[in-house]
């Protein structure tokens, strides 16, 4: 806490000093409460920046800034902020500051704003990832069925899991507050949203083999229709992903690059055929090898093609090109809704 009240000195340029958190009940008292010039800020300090974890602090502390009063200033503050932690304080209305020099810190009479300092707390080693390839086939089960309570046994079953192998990612996921156990026993997602706002945080496209190349054709969704029917006359399980999926679940946009996954390698005789020139520049086809099958759970198929998971496309989105931004937000505000009624 002290290079937090350092960092928070700097910021505001005025001397930082605990205060007093006794008028906060004890099951949501904050780690600490800084006196800052004319400012009372409730702090919640973090070790990790993660999106699971800053949406918890960001709770705690609004609650724990409420109790204290008017003009109490609820912030969190970790080592780095990632984009995604950045995003759900801003939605919560909650300021946030980093040990790594960034801070986002508006209230009356307070503004300070800084951004563009890198991660000076980089973790070696693997971290342990609820979202690895295999791991995250949970993760995707859950979030096609949101409002079930299941069973371990049950989600083992479904994802073609080993039963302890799931039991550790899911006490991951419940350290991490993104599943709970209802009364009664089973596992439910606590918040959809934030389960994959955690997934899409560390999510990266490149860890599968994508090979890039050019097919002529006239448009997007020709290209998408023409391989489509070349993979399902050689009886190669396919789904299309990226901007031709969105075009077909949410109607975003033409595109140029089609994205497909493919259970197997197609044959160079089935490539050569469909006119596919290995071309990384330029390319308006990527093929896609998954890192794990799971990518094909939750297909289906849409206007004659079959396309993954909306969860899978607003996933793969943020590594693609053109408008891919654009279309993941329509997709997420079309498809990825998660009303609490179900």
């Amino acid at each position: 806490m002290p290079r937090v009240l350092e960092r928070l000195t700097e910021l505001v340029g005025e001397p930082a000093s605990e205060g007093h958190r006794t008028s906060v009940r004890a099951e949501v008292r904050p780690d600490a409460v800084a006196e800052v010039g004319r400012f009372t800020f409730v702090i919640e300090w973090r070790g990790a920046g993660s999106v699971a974890s800053v949406a918890a602090a960001a709770d705690r502390s609004l609650v724990a800034a409420r109790e204290i009063g008017a003009g109490a200033i609820p912030l969190v503050a970790v080592p780095f902020m990632g984009e995604v932690g950045r995003r759900r304080c801003r939605q919560a209305e909650v300021c946030w500051l980093d040990l790594s020099g960034n801070a986002h810190m508006v209230a009356p009479g307070l503004r300070v704003l800084v951004e563009g300092r890198p991660n000076r707390f980089k973790r070696r080693g693997r971290p342990a990832n609820a979202f690895a390839p295999k791991s995250a086939r949970i993760a995707r089960w859950l979030l096609l069925h949101p409002h079930r309570v299941m069973s371990q046994r049950e989600i083992a079953r479904a994802t073609d899991m080993d039963e302890g192998f799931t039991s550790r990612i899911v006490a991951k996921l419940e350290s991490d507050r993104l599943v709970r156990r209802p009364r009664g026993g089973g596992v439910q997602v606590s918040d959809p949203g934030l389960l994959l706002d955690a997934w899409r945080e560390v999510y990266d496209f490149s860890k599968h083999h994508v090979r890039r190349g050019h097919v002529p054709a006239r448009s997007g969704d020709a290209l998408l229709r023409q391989l489509s029917r070349a993979f399902v006359r050689e009886g190669i399980e396919h789904a299309a992903t990226g901007l031709g999926a969105a075009w077909l679940l949410a109607r975003f946009a033409t595109f140029r690059v089609v994205t497909l996954y493919l259970r197997q390698e197609p044959a160079p005789q089935l490539l050569e055929k469909a006119s596919f020139h290995e071309e990384p520049r330029g390319a308006n086809v990527w093929l896609v090898l998954p890192n794990d099958d799971g990518i094909f759970h939750g297909s289906a198929e849409r206007d004659g093609i079959r396309c993954v998971h909306p969860v899978q496309v607003y996933l793969d989105l943020q590594d693609h090109p053109e408008r891919a931004g654009d279309a993941a937000r329509q997709l997420r505000a079309d498809l990825l809704k998660w009303r609490d009624d179900g």
